[in-house]
């Protein structure tokens, strides 16, 4: 960073009780009063030089000591003993941190070369144009000491000037930048030597205050050059560091409880990051949407806020994964672990305009918009596995998610039988009305020949499903394997669907005591075979003995 050293006396200044006093042999006769600061100087070092302080010693009367206020000079006491210091050639050294206090406190006390040749004020804005803006950290540290004195720096010049050359240096390629700045970043010590990176410059920004940022940011979107995803990184970064609890993944770093100021605070922060998110699809990534949507809700931004982050991370959630979408509850008034209600409200927007894109029957399209839901049902039913692992979560809200997801989004119900299983073993206190409910989006047809043996012999599952398991495992052994052209036509149809994770059941567990349903289903299927195999639908299995024994236990719905 770039100094000017300015005089060559030793300074003399000392404190004693609330006054600054210069060690000299002539008496003073001139009193500087700021705030509780009282500085002891003389008429003959400091009039020559201030403007402001010749005009006010002329109005004052007559007397040995002229005493002045100036508890309004910008950048206080300290502005002002740097200009003091220069009125009696005190070396004083100049620098990005304390020119802007220096350039206005001089402004105030018209230290300018119609006052006197060789003045403060002229030498202090030859330093900022010819060194403080050609330097990458002298133009951010300069504006950021601007945020103690807006006004006077608006009206100066000295923000606008700082930010067009902090945006200029953004703008300059990257073959010609000096990557001198520090980069704290993970892989910066792999790729320190390798070429500069395109958002070598998001990390020094951050360090703005929040409306410089916006300024900085504003101002390069402006120019229409950088890409969207160079904007969305700086975006992330900022948030990143002014967010605390931005990276934590659990409930834990939302522990601690923040006064009403600190939360305002991030409120402003994160309401301002979501209004210069690009519109750009991609921008952002994923994980950074519903990130922002969760601490949205814990800081209590604005409804228009939340609605937004909603609705761009529906537009995206193709991208999310499963650790991005475990995010943690905020409510008091609930147990439960994750924030379902915020996935939920998230899929619901996904599908609008899943269903909108679809209405529009473009058949250019249609075939990435069904590997586009498909892929969203597999990333939900993976969440439901997640939050089934929760003791506390209530069988309405998982039901609710489960059931969101259209019939068409899955090809296979593996996953969602997997879900609930696991929810049954980690719930073996709900009752059968709600075990009944659980099941009511699982489809059995659409299971494969292994989830269905599983199932037929899963003592947790109610009867009516053991049974419809039972029913399509014998239907399909009896048909045997199927043509071609047959497979074909029964995948196009949602009737049959291809297993396509050969593991899944060796992750799935029986008990000892799970294959006792299995007997009283046989028995009840047992004698009336010839017709179960006559029909698909199980519920218009009629005849007698044992095959109207299915009838009435499907239509009661057992267990």
């Amino acid at each position: 960073m770039k100094f000017m050293k300015i005089g060559t006396k030793p300074d003399t200044f000392y404190t004693q009780d609330a006054s600054r006093i210069l060690i000299t042999d002539t008496p003073n006769d001139l009193v500087i009063r700021i705030n509780n600061t009282n500085y002891h100087l003389h008429i003959s070092s400091l009039v020559p030089k201030c403007g402001l302080l010749r005009r006010l010693c002329t109005d004052s009367e007559e007397s040995d000591s002229v005493t002045i206020e100036l508890n309004d000079i910008p950048g206080g006491a300290d502005a002002f003993e740097l200009c003091a210091k220069f009125c009696y050639g005190i070396t004083i050294n100049i620098g990005a941190h304390n020119l802007v206090n220096a350039l206005c406190a001089s402004k105030f006390l018209r230290m300018s070369d119609s006052v006197e040749k060789g003045n403060l004020l002229p030498k202090l804005e030859s330093f900022f144009t010819s060194c403080v803006l050609q330097g990458w950290k002298d133009s951010i540290v300069t504006l950021q000491s601007t945020a103690k004195l807006p006004e006077w720096c608006e009206n100066l010049g000295i923000i606008r000037k700082c930010i067009d050359s902090i945006v200029e240096k953004i703008l300059t390629p990257t073959a010609e930048v000096s990557w001198s700045h520090t980069y704290t970043r993970p892989g910066y010590a792999k790729r320190k030597h390798r070429s500069v990176p395109r958002d070598w410059w998001t990390e020094d920004i951050s360090d703005l205050d929040l409306d410089l940022f916006r300024c900085v940011i504003t101002a390069a979107r402006s120019t229409f050059t950088l890409p969207p995803q160079l904007i969305g990184e700086a975006l992330h970064v900022y948030t990143c560091r002014w967010l605390p609890y931005f990276k934590s993944k659990s409930p834990s770093g939302f522990s601690v409880k923040e006064n009403e100021a600190a939360l305002e605070r991030h409120r402003r922060l994160v309401n301002t990051v979501v209004n210069m998110i690009p519109a750009d699809k991609g921008s952002v990534s994923e994980s950074f949407l519903l990130r922002l949507v969760s601490i949205a809700s814990y800081v209590g931004a604005s409804l228009t806020t939340k609605t937004e982050l909603i609705r761009k991370a529906g537009l995206q959630l193709e991208e999310a994964t499963l650790e991005d979408l475990l995010l943690p509850s905020h409510s008091s008034s609930h147990l439960h672990r994750y924030d379902t209600d915020l996935v939920a409200a998230v899929l619901e927007s996904f599908l609008m305009l899943w269903r909108r894109q679809s209405s529009a029957h473009l058949s250019s399209n249609n075939s990435q918009l069904i590997h586009s839901i498909r892929k969203v049902a597999k990333l939900i039913d993976s969440y439901l596995q997640a939050v089934a692992q929760d003791v506390h979560m209530p069988v309405p809200k998982f039901v609710s998610l489960a059931e969101t997801v259209p019939d068409i989004a899955r090809e296979s119900h593996d996953r969602l039988y997997k879900a609930i299983n696991i929810y049954l073993k980690v719930h073996p206190e709900i009752s059968k009305e709600e075990k009944k409910r659980l099941c009511r989006s699982l489809d059995c047809q659409k299971l494969s020949a292994e989830v269905r043996a599983h199932a037929v012999k899963n003592e947790r599952m109610p009867l009516r499903t053991v049974v419809q398991a039972l029913f399509f495992d014998q239907e399909s052994s009896s048909k045997g394997a199927p043509s071609r052209s047959e497979s074909q036509e029964l995948v196009s149809r949602g009737k049959e669907t291809p297993m396509d994770e050969h593991s899944m059941m060796h992750k799935l567990h029986l008990g000892p005591a799970e294959t006792a349903s299995i007997g009283k289903a046989k028995n009840i299927l047992e004698g009336g075979e010839e017709k179960i195999r006559s029909s698909r639908d199980p519920k218009k299995i009629v005849g007698k003995g044992t095959g109207s024994e299915y009838k009435h236990h499907i239509s009661r719905g057992d267990r």
